[in-house]
């Protein structure tokens, strides 16, 4: 990884972690981020959600690299989880492309609409109007 970052020069960001020694040699690669996904369960059946492993990651790296989640998203509640168990970020894929197929460039926009009003709402339920206050205390004990 270090020879790659050399060489690319930009920001690398390791995306499929899924397991806490993977992810600590990423934090010791000189990776940038790294993204908890397990690709949409397409490799393995049997892996472990992203949202699952996404806990032990951030306890065993959180301060070392920025941690951001991948799989799964399809809601505002979903990235504010996602959030309160440490992700500093998240990405969406089948959200976006249902968008872009029902309704091209106009139904991607409507898509990050509702996900960003979702969030908010939930946030307002939650007694939080800043994200970055939100901790794992939002969640109800053995959802996580």
């Amino acid at each position: 990884m270090e020879w790659i970052k050399k060489l690319w020069g930009g920001k690398l960001i390791i995306k499929g972690i899924l397991d806490e020694e993977d992810a600590r040699l990423a934090a010791n690669s000189g990776a940038d981020a790294l993204i908890v996904s397990n690709h949409c369960g397409r490799q393995l059946d049997g892996a472990v959600s992203s949202i699952k492993a996404l806990p032990g990651i951030v306890n065993a790296v959180g301060k070392d690299i920025e941690v951001w989640m991948d799989g799964g998203i399809r809601s505002g509640q979903d990235v504010l989880k996602a959030w309160a168990l440490g992700a500093r970020g998240t990405m969406i894929g089948r959200p976006f492309l249902y968008g872009l197929g029902a309704m091209g460039e106009v139904g991607v926009t409507k898509c990050l609409e509702i996900i960003h009003n979702e969030l908010d709402i939930t946030m307002a339920f939650t007694g939080h109007r800043d994200i970055q206050n939100v901790t794992k205390d939002i969640l109800y004990p053995g959802t996580f």
